[in-house]
C-alpha cells in the first residue's frame, strides 16, 4: 500500500479534476488520490466514481453538500489516519498549486534527506515563491492575513494560509479534532497553531502559485469575515496563555 495520500477537495472542478488526477499520478506514482467532494452539481463526484473504477490509486468520498473547505480536509485526514497511511498531502483542485512540485514536498518528509518535519509548506512566501495572476488588492489582502495570523498566532512561517502542505499522520493522530473551530479557510492558520502547541516541527519550501483559470473562485466576503473573527479569538487564547500569572503555560516554543 502507498504512505501518501494526496488529497483535493472539490466542488465543481470538473473542468480541471480529469487533468490534475493524470497528473498526479503521473508525478507521484507512489501516491493514492483521495477526492473529498461536495456534491458537485457539475459532475465533478460522478466523473471521480467512473475513474476511480479503473484507477485503484483514486478514492472518492461523498460529501452531502458544501460542508466548508476545513472539514473536507479534516475528513480526508481521518481518511489516511484509519487507512494507515504515512504522509497526506493537501492541494486546490484548481492548478493553483503545481502537480510537479509534490515529489519535493514528499522528499523534504524523509529524516533521511535532513531534519525531521512534520509540516512541510508549499510556500508562496519565502525566498524563490512566487504568485501569478494576482492584482494589487489581492496581494495586499493576502500579505495582511498571513501577518495578522503570525502576530496572533505566533506562527514562525511567512506562508500560514497557503493549503498546499504535507502533514506527517502520526502527528494528526495526537490532533483533538473535535476542537477545532475554523471550517471555512481560517482552518489552514488554524490547524499550524494547533499543531505547533502539540510540537509539530514546521518548514517552508518555495513555490509558484498559479490564480485559477478555469472555474469560479469559492471565497466570498461572509466566510473571509469569519476567518478574521476565529483567528482574532485563537489569538486571544495564544495570547493570555503566554501572560504570567494566567496559570497555563504555553505548549510551544
Amino acid at each position: 500500500m502507498p504512505d501518501t495520500l494526496v488529497a483535493v477537495a472539490t466542488y465543481n472542478e470538473i473542468e480541471n479534476l480529469p487533468r490534475l488526477v493524470d497528473r498526479i499520478l503521473e508525478v507521484a506514482p507512489q501516491a493514492d488520490v483521495l477526492v473529498v467532494d461536495d456534491h458537485s452539481p457539475d459532475g465533478t463526484g460522478h466523473w471521480c466514481d467512473e475513474r476511480a473504477a479503473g484507477e485503484p490509486r483514486l478514492k472518492c468520498l461523498h460529501r452531502p453538500g458544501k460542508l466548508g473547505l476545513g472539514t473536507a480536509i479534516v475528513a480526508a485526514m481521518q481518511y489516511a489516519l484509519e487507512h494507515g497511511y504515512t504522509y497526506v498531502l493537501n492541494m486546490d483542485a484548481d492548478f493553483s498549486h503545481p502537480p510537479e512540485r509534490i515529489p519535493l514536498l514528499l522528499s523534504a518528509m524523509d529524516p533521511l534527506n535532513g531534519p525531521p518535519v512534520d509540516v512541510m509548506i508549499g510556500s508562496r512566501y519565502v525566498p524563490g515563491g512566487r504568485i501569478e495572476g494576482w492584482g494589487a488588492m489581492r496581494h495586499l489582502m493576502s500579505r495582511g492575513v498571513n501577518l495578522y495570523a503570525r502576530c496572533l498566532l505566533g506562527l514562525p512561517v511567512r506562508d500560514c494560509s497557503g493549503s498546499f502542505r504535507c502533514y506527517r499522520t502520526s502527528l494528526l493522530a495526537k490532533l483533538d479534532f473535535d476542537a477545532l473551530e475554523s471550517r471555512g479557510y481560517s482552518f489552514f492558520e488554524e490547524i499550524l497553531w494547533r499543531l505547533r502547541r502539540l510540537g509539530a516541527r514546521l518548514a517552508e519550501t518555495p513555490i509558484t502559485f498559479v490564480d485559477r483559470r478555469h472555474g469560479a473562485s469559492k471565497i466570498d466576503g461572509r466566510e473571509a469575515a469569519a476567518a478574521l473573527w476565529i483567528l482574532f479569538r485563537l489569538g486571544v487564547r495564544n495570547w493570555v496563555g503566554r501572560m504570567p500569572g494566567s496559570g497555563k503555560q504555553p505548549t510551544d516554543t
